[in-house]
């Protein structure tokens, strides 16, 4: 049975982590509020379960605790953010705030980050700009783990996209996906199970299907979404190529090949084009196109609607974009956060590592 942790103990002990690192008491906040919102909503691939990856980043001096964030180029709706080499999960948030108060002055805010390491899941970032009446928008590039179609090169990272958009009386839409069939992430949960992974999710070096979920550690590669051309990989490969151009050839970060790999034992390519991992983040005011009340009384009737859609043999509702992630987070806050034996042993040892309590 998989031990399940009540959030506030798991938040206390990831606070003592970061800042065991050095991260100033406020930049430790930011990154564990980050990090558990990906427990808390599901998403256990980016959650608790990387902690130790961001810490080893840290010891390997390829992650700086105490960055000195700053803005190095902007306009009245545009900015450049440098991260300094700080935990994406600090300078995702900083420069998600900028796209927020530029979209507050001029309609529309646009951020790219250069300089940065990987910043958690995309839909904390999205949703920072739904209490404001704006549609929020995050993505980011990442260790280049995914062949593009009719390739058997690793060139792209599965780079995933998120757009979260207010709504009245109904949840938030929340779309937080990767351009991928499947993130990384998936691949390492089934690594713990001892499970295989469904076809179209990899392939082997030479560019065959595979479902051994460690076929990466062989030279083996992950597939955009759509997992062949047959069923539309090519649209992926579009969508996962857009995130990295917005994300790194816009700010001036590593793409392609030569974006840093998330863990400490591989080095980063030795002829760096950019600097760092790069992000991207948008705010859009809803009163910038129509009354924000007006919009939201539509986004209601739009989600009311798809959600009354007959629904095919076998199934019970249409899932509008955020429902999963929503009532995951409505459940462990009540229930726990439930955690892999294999993540908890990770856990331990580096509890045991910095000298601080694990979880009782």
């Amino acid at each position: 049975m998989t031990p399940t942790f009540q959030f506030s103990k798991l938040r206390a002990f990831a606070l003592e982590v970061f800042r065991s690192m050095g991260c100033t008491d406020e930049d430790a906040h930011t990154a564990t509020n980050v990090l558990l919102q990906a427990d808390l909503r599901g998403i256990d691939s980016h959650g608790l379960a990387r902690l130790s990856g961001y810490v080893r980043l840290w010891e390997a001096k390829r992650v700086n605790s105490q960055p000195k964030i700053k803005t190095v180029h902007q306009t009245p709706s545009t900015a450049v953010v440098d991260g300094d080499q700080g935990l994406g999960l600090v300078v995702a948030p900083h420069a998600m705030k900028i796209a927020i108060e530029k979209a507050r002055q001029v309609g529309t805010g646009w951020v790219a980050v250069k300089n940065s390491n990987h910043f958690g899941i995309a839909g904390y970032h999205s949703m920072m700009a739904l209490e404001h009446d704006m549609i929020g928008i995050s993505m980011t590039n990442a260790s280049p783990l995914v062949a593009p179609t009719f390739s058997v090169e690793r060139l792209l990272g599965t780079n995933p996209i998120c757009v979260a958009i207010p709504a009245k009386e109904q949840p938030p839409f929340v779309a937080d996906f990767a351009t991928t069939t499947a993130a990384n992430g998936k691949l390492e949960i089934l690594q713990r199970k001892n499970k295989n992974a469904p076809q179209g999710w990899i392939q082997k070096k030479d560019g065959s299907a595979s479902t051994n979920p460690n076929e990466l550690k062989d030279g083996g590669a992950l597939i955009p979404l759509g997992s062949d051309f047959e069923h539309g990989s090519h649209k992926g490969f579009c969508l996962g190529a857009w995130v990295d151009i917005f994300s790194a050839v816009l700010s001036g970060a590593n793409y392609g090949p030569w974006v840093p790999p998330f863990v400490s034992f591989l080095a980063p390519p030795a002829d760096p084009v950019g600097e760092g991992i790069g992000h991207f983040f948008g705010a859009m005011r809803v009163d910038a196109f129509r009354p924000a009340e007006e919009f939201k009384q539509h986004m209601d009737n739009w989600i009311k609607r798809f959600r009354e859609a007959k629904t095919v043999a076998g199934q019970t509702r249409v899932i509008i974009p955020g429902d999963p992630e929503r009532e995951a987070e409505s459940e462990r806050m009540k229930e726990g956060i439930p955690l892999n034996e294999k993540v908890v042993e990770d856990l331990q040892k580096l509890a045991h590592k910095l000298n601080l309590t694990w979880v009782n």
